[in-house]
């Protein structure tokens, strides 16, 4: 099957967007149409209909693959080892269980990203001096409380690692993604016969293709935030950070007393910064 399925191996710049234009306009498939093209690939060994299988989810793929960006890998690569995995799953896909291949899908897909992941993840990919390496460090453990950095403690460990603020802001952005993990038996051997219990659940909280582009679409807004609070000026992320994203809320009066001014000031300063998150995501949208 890997043969006639077979897609394109290198996608650059400029062919990439092309690709994701392209899947995402591929038609969906009924549940009908899915069940008779699953027991054709099964009974009968038609590659035409595993490919068309293939096909029509690929843009699922994209989906799963977007929430993996933030591990400085490139995106076309971890969208190819997603397509893997859909490949393998198409393989492994039992229509008769009474599930979409796409609920079926997403351990494959995400089982094959990991490895990748896994495999090509190095430091040196998000740091490549001594001291962006101690950032790195130094925020895995800073993690250990909720909540971001706050002004004080990111302008105290710019200090002492001898960085700029910016940077540990990068890095603080960089080390926010989420770890996910997944069971996969030992023996590469087996896989023709294993299947994630998690595949066949239920799905309680509707179409799986709709709850994976809501999560892809969260995701994407999480980080158009996050770029854009590295744009705002240091006191105005201070006084996000303190009325908002620290578990103890600073008050209108207290940061007044922190910069020297007026607490209507600071509320304006807040209202502002806000305004200014708000065009951002809009405009990146």
């Amino acid at each position: 099957m890997s043969n006639a399925l077979a897609l394109p191996s290198n996608l650059s710049v400029g062919t990439f967007d092309s690709y994701l234009n392209v899947v995402s306009q591929m038609p969906k498939l009924t549940p009908e149409q899915e069940y008779e093209l699953a027991v054709r690939y099964r009974d009968f060994g038609d590659l035409e209909a595993a490919k068309e299988l293939v096909m029509s989810n690929l843009r699922f793929v994209a989906h799963v693959a977007r929430g993996y960006s933030g591990y400085g890998l490139p995106l076309p690569d971890i969208i190819q080892e997603g397509n893997v995995g859909l490949m393998k799953a198409v393989k492994r896909f039992n229509p008769d269980v009474g599930v979409r291949l796409v609920s079926f899908a997403v351990h494959w897909i995400k089982a094959e990203i990991h490895e990748y992941v896994i495999k090509n993840w190095r430091i040196v990919k998000v740091a490549t001096t001594k001291a962006q390496r101690k950032l790195f460090f130094n925020l895995r453990k800073s993690k250990n409380h909720l909540g971001w950095l706050t002004q004080d403690e990111a302008v105290a460990m710019a200090a002492d690692l001898d960085v700029d603020l910016k940077t540990v802001y990068e890095m603080e952005k960089r080390m926010d993604g989420h770890d996910m993990a997944y069971d996969l038996p030992n023996d590469d051997a087996s896989e023709d016969n294993y299947f994630a219990p998690e595949s066949y659940l239920k799905q309680h909280n509707g179409d799986p293709a709709i709850l994976l582009e809501s999560s892809d679409w969260q995701g994407h807004e999480e980080d158009i935030l996050a770029h854009a609070m590295t744009e705002l000026d240091e006191r105005s992320l201070d006084i996000l950070n303190s009325r908002w994203l620290t578990e103890k809320k600073a008050t209108l009066h207290e940061l007044a007393e922190r910069y020297n001014v007026s607490a209507e000031r600071i509320r304006q300063l807040e209202k502002n910064a806000m305004k200014k998150l708000k065009e951002a995501v809009v405009l990146a949208a």
